[in-house]
């Protein structure tokens, strides 16, 4: 079995690729310094592929600790690389620890790749790096707006490290991912979404509002010039973007890549206003949420949805699941946090 490293593998996105990992027969060792995730989410990992994977409590942060991990674990054939401070308001107000966090941690990791016999590595990169695009679906060619927020500099940044580094390495390549919305949870309800303290996403939001964690969920803005007035995005199930990035590194681990350092977009290819979110969420669980309409956020961008072409033709993936599905799942898993909380 081929070893892969997956930081921030008990994070949202890193728990259900670990999943999607483990159950593809990889062995998978985990990064996480539990900053922004609980060590119960191994426990829903192990659950649901009654398989263990290797966890280790590192702060990449600490350039000596990875260097020691990495000597320990000198037989790794790929780093799918999660870890990242990642909501955009705090980013504005903590820019440094948002540069220190995603940017030295990037740089100490691929410096270790270097020392590997086989240097194989998956970016977890965003579509804020495109900004308000100006077409629409948004491609993979279109242009790299100036970032809205340090988080969205610091994806832009890690995707220029990367590059500069593949240019360079004979050993080394790359695949940046670029997701979109990612919402949903998986099928058993034993992984999700779990923010800590208040939710900066939608759907997590919506969800602790239906059961009574929040009091009311706010839309901002209904002015803009879309169909119902709110912003729409491209919202992906994890599943789906998990399984993505499966796909992506057997691409790399059977050298299949065109190019030292690809680019794929993941998301649907379609947008979904606030108010369909808020809509699917309402028809699915049977609940009329509390919401209410206030002025816009600074920042918010008016519509982002993905042109998945490429991702579709040359990985071969496409979504399986749709919006409704992706409402049904976030709900069943706060039900189920919920009662695990009461027990």
């Amino acid at each position: 079995m081929d070893k892969i490293l997956v930081t921030g593998g008990l994070g949202f996105i890193g728990s259900h690729t670990v999943v999607e990992l483990l159950n593809n027969d990889f062995e998978v060792v985990i990064i996480d310094d539990l900053s922004n995730s609980y060590i119960d989410v191994l426990d829903g990992i192990i659950s649901i592929t009654g398989k263990k994977p290797i966890f280790e409590n590192i702060d990449l942060k600490d350039k000596l600790k990875v260097q020691a991990f990495f000597k320990t674990h000198n037989d790794l054939k790929g780093v799918i690389h999660f870890a990242a401070s990642k909501a955009v308001g705090e980013s504005v107000e903590k820019p440094l620890l948002y540069y220190e966090n995603n940017i030295n941690t990037l740089i100490y990791v691929l410096q270790e790749l270097e020392e590997l016999e086989s240097s194989n590595f998956i970016f977890s990169s965003s579509c804020t790096v495109y900004g308000q695009a100006d077409e629409l679906p948004i491609t993979e060619n279109a242009s790299i707006k100036l970032a809205e927020s340090p988080y969205g500099n610091t994806k832009q940044i890690g995707e220029e490290i990367i590059q500069d580094a593949c240019s360079v390495s004979e050993k080394l390549s790359a695949i940046s991912l670029r997701y979109f919305n990612p919402i949903g949870a998986h099928e058993t309800s034993k992984i999700g979404e779990l923010p800590i303290g208040v939710p900066q996403n939608l759907v997590p939001y919506i969800t602790q509002t239906a059961i009574g964690i929040r009091e009311q969920l706010s839309v901002f803005g209904d002015d803009y010039p879309t169909a119902d007035g709110t912003c729409i995005r491209d919202y992906i199930h994890v599943v789906d973007l998990a399984k993505a990035h499966v796909i992506a590194l057997n691409r790399l681990l059977q050298n299949k890549n065109t190019i030292k350092m690809e680019v794929f977009n993941l998301g649907t290819g379609t947008g979904s206003s606030v108010l369909e979110v808020v809509q699917s969420f309402e028809r699915v669980s049977g609940i009329k949420l509390n919401y209410k309409v206030v002025d816009r956020r600074a920042g918010d961008i008016i519509s982002a949805f993905a042109d998945t072409t490429k991702a579709n033709n040359e990985l071969g993936w496409k979504t399986q699941l749709n919006l409704d599905d992706a409402m049904r799942s976030a709900w069943k898993w706060e039900q189920h946090i919920r009662e695990y909380n009461k027990d």
